[in-house]
């Protein structure tokens, strides 16, 4: 049975300024933004090349703000992504080099943490 990971939750205290991080400071894609209700706004946004999206709104989760921890994306160049992710003001940690991976890290304004992994080949 084929199972697919689509859509993660991402708890966030102000969403216009979520989407503004999260698609002029990291390259994601607004693919949707739809007010349901007056307690119900879902937004989703897609990082490039990727099948999984992120969630942000009101009335989405139960999460606290800034509880999502430890989201990974995997790029093909870790410095390239973490020199862009610089010039546009994001704090995005020095680059380490792990046994599994080349890593950077960095948080969205809620304090929600991301690493980024280029996958060393053998």
């Amino acid at each position: 049975m084929e199972m697919k990971l689509e859509l993660v939750a991402v708890p966030v205290t102000d969403v216009d300024a979520a989407i503004d991080f999260y698609v002029n400071k990291v390259g994601f894609n607004l693919d949707h933004d739809h007010q349901v209700t007056d307690t119900l706004r879902f937004v989703q946004l897609t990082p490039k090349g990727s099948a999984c999206s992120i969630a942000i709104g009101t009335g989405l989760t139960e999460m606290t703000p800034g509880s999502q921890k430890n989201l990974q994306m995997v790029v093909k160049d870790t410095a390239a992504v973490r020199e862009m992710l610089l010039e546009n003001g994001v704090e995005a940690s020095e680059i380490q080099d792990m046994p599994w991976g080349v890593f950077t890290f960095f948080a969205d304004p809620d304090g929600n943490t991301w690493s980024l992994q280029q996958i060393k080949r053998n």
